[in-house]
């Protein structure tokens, strides 16, 4: 008789084109996924697979199980939702997560999900949006927290919030009359997010007047890193007052106002709606709340 495993093994090689990528997102051994898919193709008589030495394809027959594997799947997912307390949950969830969340909520959310959860491994891997959004449509992520909402086909999007930007001076940089100009910014380079993010595009299209000179625009992944080098003078950088709030409380940098005006940094949960979603969902689901919290103690702080 074809077992869940089976199905759920070669659902995910049919899925992820790769047996040793299967055996990553299943945590077992690519050894273990070919002997599986050999044993099912016995049982059932039929190949599942077409194979080369670069490629694996579905025949035919593989297609048409395709489709009753998800069947089923889905079938035991929303059974264990429905009927298993979270601590009959367990499996590996690979998160991705911007560093704005890492440098908020993202240790509550941690903490939380290990308490509810105590069954499921997160690994974590902390990238920019595009980064994640690939992995994401690549299954090489089960859930990420990041700038969106996402618009690719059977992609799930749980609001968790957005936070404002500032352009922010270390505290002894004298920049002139406040709110300063577009020529009076120019005067500075600017740090922000990564070349690939929203910050960046949006203060090189906004700074981008000819008659005002080229823009120095510094872009970095690290957070810590933008935060040191406003600290140390090297310009004016672009990032959430709420990642900043130690070192606005300890008078190291401050809040320069500007006739900018600048969007706000909305974030998702975001998920493949594989299988209904499974422990991602809940995942998610968990993480708005928690980012609700956020948002009411932002407030109450009077961010």
């Amino acid at each position: 008789m074809v077992d869940f495993r089976s199905l759920e093994i070669f659902y995910w090689v049919s899925q992820l084109e790769s047996f040793s990528k299967a055996a990553e997102r299943l945590n077992t051994t690519q050894p273990a996924v070919s002997q599986r898919i050999a044993a099912l193709e016995a049982e059932l008589k039929t190949r599942l697979f077409a194979r080369t030495s670069r490629s694996i394809s579905l025949t035919e027959k593989g297609r048409v199980l395709v489709d009753y594997a998800e069947r089923f799947l889905r079938l035991r997912a929303a059974m264990m939702e429905a009927v298993a307390t979270p601590e009959a949950m367990s499996g590996v969830v690979r998160l991705g997560v911007s560093e704005t969340i890492v440098q908020t909520w993202l240790s509550r959310f941690i903490e939380r999900a290990h308490a509810v959860y105590p069954n499921v491994l997160i690994d974590l891997t902390v990238d920019i949006t595009p980064v994640m959004r690939d992995a994401l449509v690549s299954r090489e992520l089960d859930l990420a927290f990041l700038l969106g909402p996402l618009t690719e086909p059977n992609m799930a999007n749980l609001d968790l919030g957005s936070y404002r930007l500032a352009v922010v001076a270390a505290s002894d940089l004298v920049v002139g009359l406040e709110p300063l100009a577009l020529r009076d910014i120019l005067k500075y380079p600017i740090i922000t997010y990564p070349k690939s993010t929203y910050p960046y595009t949006f203060m090189r299209e906004t700074l981008s007047v000819p008659e005002m000179g080229t823009p120095r625009i510094f872009s970095n992944s690290s957070l810590s890193t933008i935060i040191r080098m406003t600290e140390d003078h090297i310009g004016l950088s672009v990032i959430p007052p709420e990642v900043i709030r130690g070192e606005l409380a300890a008078g190291k940098l401050r809040i320069v106002e500007t006739v900018l005006d600048l969007p706000a940094l909305s974030f998702t949960a975001s998920y493949p709606m594989t299988l209904g979603g499974g422990i991602a969902g809940s995942l998610a689901a968990l993480a708005a709340e928690v980012a609700q919290q956020d948002r009411i103690g932002r407030a109450d702080r009077g961010g």
